[in-house]
């Protein structure tokens, strides 16, 4: 069966592409990847949950804090080996893919961003050693709308406190330290979003429902209760008020991991396909020796081959300190259609056997619609590419 097919090759990417120590740091995470998570997906999806003996290996092997400064306990890598970790794992297990990638490019670039020299030394220590963290922006009411935001903090002098829900939050179910982003003047609108480091075990902080997902199944998105939960003043990251900075601003970057996410998710797909056409044959002859089949598969390569340039790209460009949000957006928008498109292909190939879950076909079709979503809708980015362009 093509399900049980191990891929060792994967995209061919050129020499000048990645240096020597990113292109081990891919075959590292790939091996770890098909070795330790591809034998557990299957159990994963259908059981919708992580396997929680993998995160402390990912820990150990520093897939938590890639880009964090070994000043703080970290990898002292770059942002592009962030991307290439969350795409090589996507390529075999989105759900595990977003774990690291919300860790990686949103919780950690947040607290390296805007957190205090003491919040640094404290919280980078912990996550890139064995705690798990949480962005929590989203809320029922306010999804593309970030900043309609009904979570309020109520300023008590030396601590806040903290009223509300959130919605959809990526890695709620593993995490002990959570980014909550509330309004302290709602008067002001936007301008009183406040961002908050919150830890799971804060009176009034609840974890709640876990929600029963299409696809990332195995990822948890679950509910954020806050009722007076209460937040040490020192636990305010960055400035009072400059909350909606710190979530454009981290969002922006973890729009490019998003792009990996869905550039791993195609390749992954892609691999399956390709093999099942050379084994299943019709008419006498295998599937790959049909034209209609062979201009299908060189079709969607070449769109993968795209798409995870543009995705290195942006990522290049945000590790030299260069603009990239036009980059991001359009990589962010590419991917996530590309991922959709070929994944829904590669179902066909398989014909009836890619509807069932006998074969991962129709787990990475349902893993990659996600990608459309989260993170700035495909609207959003079409948008911000929109106003870079009429500038």
């Amino acid at each position: 069966m093509a399900n049980n097919i191990d891929f060792q090759s994967g995209p061919r990417i050129p020499l000048t592409m990645l240096s020597e120590d990113e292109g081990l740091f891919r075959e590292s995470c790939r091996s770890f990847a098909e070795r330790r998570i591809k034998p557990l997906v299957r159990k994963m999806d259908d059981e919708a949950r992580l396997e929680r003996s993998i995160i402390p290996e990912l820990f150990d092997l520093g897939m938590m804090g890639i880009h964090v400064p070994e000043l703080y306990g970290g990898g002292g890598g770059s942002f592009f080996m962030s991307v290439l970790a969350v795409e090589e794992i996507s390529r075999v297990d989105a759900s595990f893919g977003v774990f690291i990638d919300v860790q990686n490019t949103l919780v950690n670039n947040a607290v390296m961003r805007w957190a205090t020299e003491e919040q640094k030394r404290s919280h980078l220590a912990r996550l890139t050693k064995g705690t798990v963290g949480a962005y929590a922006l989203s809320e029922a009411g306010s999804g593309s709308d970030a900043f309609a935001l009904a979570c309020r903090a109520s300023d008590q002098g030396d601590h806040f406190l903290l009223n509300g829900r959130k919605l959809w939050i990526t890695n709620a179910a593993e995490a002990d330290l959570f980014i909550v982003f509330a309004n302290v003047s709602p008067e002001q609108g936007y301008k009183g979003i406040t961002a908050f480091l919150v830890e799971r075990n804060f009176p009034g902080f609840t974890v709640g429902k876990k929600e029963d997902k299409l696809g990332i199944r195995a990822s948890s998105t679950c509910e954020l209760i806050l009722e007076d939960c209460r937040v040490p003043r020192s636990n305010v990251l960055g400035e009072i008020g400059k909350g909606y900075k710190i979530a454009i601003e981290t969002l922006n970057e973890g729009r490019i991991g998003i792009g990996a996410q869905m550039v791993g998710i195609a390749q992954g797909s892609w691999e399956y396909g390709a093999a099942y056409s050379k084994e299943r044959k019709a008419f006498g002859k295998p599937l790959a020796e049909f034209q209609a089949i062979q201009f299908q598969l060189a079709e969607t390569a070449t769109r993968i081959e795209a798409a995870r340039l543009m995705v290195y790209n942006a990522a290049r460009l945000k590790d030299a300190g260069q603009d990239f949000l036009k980059e991001a957006a359009m990589a962010k928008y590419f991917c996530s259609e590309v991922a959709e498109h070929v994944t829904s292909l590669v179902v066909e190939i398989y014909g009836g056997y890619g509807y069932t879950k006998d074969y991962p076909a129709e787990k990475y079709f349902r893993d990659s619609k996600i990608g459309k979503i989260y993170e700035g809708t495909s609207h959003m980015q079409l948008q911000t590419i929109a106003k870079y362009l009429l500038k």
